[in-house]
């Protein structure tokens, strides 16, 4: 029961009510029961097979779901939790119950043998920092929460320091954010790596560091992870490992040092520019990408005169600091179409700003989806996203680009985009490339996702019902005066052409709203389409309330009746707020 205050003098109360079963599941427990009030085992196995579209359900599966509700709803002992039958309340708290009933598995699933490029990767940019980019504190807590989170790619700025004791400390360079040692780092990334996920971590190293520093940290680095680190066989990989191979091992990826020494020299000693990273130089002011300039964009160490050098000939440490540079990266010099391009002898990493990107995927789209079946390209924010911000991940996904990195400290759609992608294949940090991106279409034809293409597949969404907020806020954290007024959005981000949102009706004065609302998505490519659901409270003299949201993978989703889990802004998953859907293709 709650009580509101109106006008200072009188008071309202409303009472919580608990919403009964939808319609539908009413009429499906008296059709699989037979009328009776008793839902036997086998009886729920048909239900799961025939109505959930569950169709490798056995007897076992539907007894173990038997026992684990009534353990979840009865106190142990008692005869409810001996009795080997459903009611039909029973019946619908298992639907509404997101550990019983999730809308997605949680298991890997997916063909894990493939070389790296063929993935999608879970991936975070200035993993250090704990807010903005130009005066937060930077930490080991964000690298430890995006590990534990799944992200399977962490990056740290490294920086030379008279303060810390190994003379190399992590922060954003030329800004006034808080420095935290690199010792840290790499013991946090070695404690929590593989908490989440047994797939490897790659940690990219945006290196500002004398030959001699760079030494003390492949010292650091080959101490610290020991055997968890990976040591390339050759400089030069004709073709990446697999995730599968590279299970519970660390890689380093970063420019040769050669890399460094060239670009210091370029630049005559001067400062290093605050958002330059890898190749950032080239990709925050490309060439025309119209022409094709005949030069060299490939990494610097694979030269004919490079690969010929003797240890003796390089700085110090800079034969140590190499040899554990597994994904070379390089700084473009050329044009887009040569930066672009594909070498049959060798593998490497390519960095574009967002900005870069969305000119390459313009003018030449199909070069940039051509150099990621083999190649990784890397996106990452443009410089003036100072308050850690992030951008639509779907431009690079749609043209095959495999690290995708974000400010994960940040919040908003597009960082609810990236949880929802790398909800797929049981969490774990690696979600393989549909095969239209890695594949020649008819005619040696390359995906083009600004081509109109027919409906593949038509989803079918119905919302039913939310529950669980008067758990998780304060009575009067929506409205002073009532209960809150909610309505559900639901719609896809993808490709442009499936791109759509939609919303319910309001619901008003209720904890506890049931819609009953249908919405159709036709999908052209349901590949790369996700399902966006978010709940608002609505207010008629402000703006509309926050009350949670969710992303998830079309291609994962499980047809038939389900449990929502939603969360909150910065992707926290409420305690008590769900959604009850159902999902069917037609």
């Amino acid at each position: 029961m709650g009580t509101y205050r109106i006008c200072m003098c009188f008071k309202r109360r409303y009472k919580v009510s608990e919403t009964g079963p939808p319609q539908e599941v009413k009429e499906a427990f008296m059709k699989y029961t037979e009328g009776a009030t008793q839902m036997t085992v086998e009886q729920l196995t048909r239900f799961l097979v025939e109505f959930q579209g569950e169709s490798g359900a056995s007897i076992s599966d539907a007894r173990k779901i038997v026992e684990q509700l009534l353990q979840k709803r009865y106190p142990v002992g008692t005869k409810y939790t001996k009795k080997n039958t459903l009611t039909l309340d029973d019946l619908h708290r298992y639907l509404f119950s997101p550990d019983l009933n999730p809308p997605i598995g949680d298991q890997v699933y997916q063909d894990m043998t493939a070389p790296l490029s063929h993935y999608f990767t879970y991936t975070g940019h200035n993993s250090y920092l704990t807010g903005n980019q130009i005066n937060s504190d930077c930490s080991v807590v964000p690298i430890i929460k995006a590990l534990k989170r799944g992200v399977r790619v962490v990056e740290l700025d490294m920086w030379p320091s008279d303060d810390t004791t190994h003379g190399v400390h992590v922060y954003h360079g030329w800004t006034l954010t808080t420095p935290v040692e690199i010792i840290k780092c790499l013991e946090s990334i070695r404690e929590h790596a593989f908490s989440a996920s047994p797939y490897p971590v790659i940690i990219t190293l945006e290196d500002h560091l004398t030959p001699d520093l760079q030494a003390k940290v492949a010292q650091l680095i080959t101490q610290t992870f020991e055997d968890m680190l990976f040591y390339p066989q050759s400089e030069r990989l004709k073709e990446f490992h697999s995730p599968e191979e590279l299970k519970h091992r660390i890689i380093i990826s970063t420019k040769p040092p050669k890399e460094y020494l060239k670009a210091k020299s370029e630049r005559g000693n001067k400062p290093h520019k605050e958002n330059d990273s890898d190749e950032d130089a080239w990709a925050k002011a490309p060439p025309d990408p119209t022409t094709d300039q005949d030069v060299d964009t490939s990494d610097s160490d694979s030269s004919p005169d490079e690969d010929n050098d003797d240890c003796e000939s390089r700085p110090p440490g800079a034969c140590t600091y190499k040899s554990l540079i597994a994904i070379h990266a390089g700084k473009p010099k050329g044009g887009l179409k040569e930066a672009l391009k594909v070498e049959l002898e060798k593998v490497r990493r390519l960095s574009l700003s967002e900005q870069a990107l969305e000119k390459a995927a313009s003018s030449h789209g199909t070069d940039v989806i051509r150099f990621t079946q083999r190649n990784i390209l890397r996106v990452y924010p443009k410089g003036t996203r100072l308050n850690s911000s992030n951008y639509n991940p779907l431009i690079g996904w749609m043209h095959g680009a495999q690290m995708v990195a974000f400010n994960m400290q940040g919040n908003g759609k597009y960082l609810w985009l990236m949880h929802g992608m790398f909800r797929s294949n049981g969490g774990c940090g690696y979600v393989k490339k549909p095969d239209f991106l890695m594949k020649l279409g008819p005619d040696n034809s390359l995906f083009d996702p600004k081509e109109k293409l027919q409906v593949k597949k038509t989803l079918k969404v119905k919302v039913y019902m939310g529950d669980g907020w008067h758990l998780d806020f304060t009575q009067t954290h929506f409205d002073l005066f009532s209960p809150p007024d909610f309505y559900t959005r639901v719609g896809i981000a993808g490709v442009p052409a499936d791109k759509v949102m939609k919303e319910t009706k309001t619901k008003q004065d209720d904890w506890s709203p049931v819609w009953d609302e249908e919405f159709i998505f036709p999908l052209t490519v349901p590949e790369l389409a996700l399902l966006r659901v978010e709940v608002n409270e609505h207010d008629i003299s402000r703006n509309d309330d926050f009350a949670g949201q969710t992303c998830l993978p079309v291609w994962e989703l499980r047809p038939g009746i389900r449990a929502i889990p939603l969360f909150d802004r910065k992707g926290e998953k409420y305690n008590s707020v769900r959604l009850l859907m159902r999902f069917e293709f037609i």
